[in-house]
């Protein structure tokens, strides 16, 4: 295996790995660590090109180090890539997978996201210890994609109630981009509650199972954005909020699972704010998947109890963004990025 170190200004470490006998091409950005190891899930996509795969593995890690910050989970931002796609995966694929995490030597802790299940972790796990979300009968916490589904619903909750004066959901059309296993969890607990769907998505399986299974109206997937709905969900890929898909929506608010939603953070926050659009910081509403894998690491190992507490507190720390956001005059990207800059900052202060 072929390892480059990348030297990226404002991240601690950043590696580019080759190996030829597995096919793995991958990248793991380690960004900050003044509260702790960095713990960020690994992201198996088809990029169409290495720099698209170090631009989303920059921007994921960062994302993490303020999500962290945020949750106050006693960790730092990281994030892995690997370059390839879903039908290219193997066992031994990721076990070189692992050997490249190892050589992070704990400075990097990885777990599940896009494409990368729990199977795939356990071949992760047989070249290193640095994973979490393992199954619960291995000690893990499991899945973490329910978690952050629970705490996308509590923060849409909060989201309601700011925009619209109450928290209840029921009646209220939701316009679901992405009905994977996070969304379509997501979409479940909109349903329970009296909400609708119209949901989108690239894999007609997944839009097949929220039309069946939850009621929701189909559409094509650009065309999402022209819904006229109530709150808008992002649950797939990042920066499908932009100068093309803003002047575009019908939504009172913006609250959903995807990391990165904004293309351009700043820009993009302040034009949904002229516009009046509500927008539910990524890093802070879909937090609950790491909050619930990072009590794998807390003494006595994982506590479902405890991490079902942690994760519905997202439902406060939105609605203080949002005071925040609304009392100083700033977009909620700006409140949210001020709280976990200050945590960052007290930490460093008094390492």
């Amino acid at each position: 295996m072929k390892i480059t170190l990348l030297d990226i200004p404002g991240y601690e470490r950043v590696a580019k790995a080759q190996d030829d006998a597995t096919g793995l091409l991958a990248f793991i950005a380690v960004h900050d660590r003044t509260l702790g190891p960095a713990l960020g899930g690994m992201r198996l996509w088809n990029y169409e090109s290495e720099d698209a795969a170090l631009t989303d593995v920059l921007r994921l890690s960062r994302g993490m180090t303020f999500k962290s910050s945020v949750a106050r989970t006693g960790l730092g931002g990281g994030k892995s890539v690997l370059v390839a796609s879903a039908d290219q995966k193997s066992p031994e694929l990721f076990e070189a997978m692992g050997r490249f995490v190892d050589t992070f030597e704990g400075k990097y802790i990885t777990a599940e996201d896009v494409n990368v299940g729990v199977a795939d972790l356990l071949s992760v796990r047989k070249s290193t210890k640095y994973v979490t979300g393992l199954p619960r009968e291995q000690g893990g916490s499991g899945n973490p994609s329910p978690s952050t589904a629970r705490g996308c619903y509590v923060g849409m909750k909060a989201a309601a109630l700011e925009a619209f004066g109450d928290a209840s959901l029921e009646g209220k059309l939701v316009a679901l981009q992405g009905v994977g296993s996070v969304g379509y969890t997501l979409g479940r607990h909109i349903v329970d509650e009296g909400g609708k769907l119209v949901v989108a998505d690239i894999s007609q399986e997944n839009v097949g199972r929220a039309v069946n299974e939850l009621g929701a109206t189909a559409v094509e997937p650009d065309a999402i954005y022209d819904v006229d709905c109530d709150i808008y969900a992002p649950c797939a890929l990042g920066a499908t909020v932009n100068d093309d898909t803003i002047p575009r929506l019908k939504c009172k608010a913006i609250a959903g699972a995807a990391n990165n939603q904004l293309l351009d953070e700043n820009v993009h926050a302040e034009a949904l704010r002229q516009r009046g659009i509500l927008y539910a910081p990524d890093y802070v509403i879909n937090a609950g998947g790491i909050i619930n894998v990072s009590l794998e690491l807390e003494e006595g190992g994982y506590n479902e109890a405890a991490a079902i507490v942690k994760i519905d507190n997202i439902h406060e720390a939105l609605l203080s963004v949002f005071e925040t956001a609304r009392v100083k005059g700033i977009t909620t990207h700006e409140a949210a990025q001020q709280v976990a800059e200050a945590n960052l900052a007290s930490a460093g202060a008094t390492a």
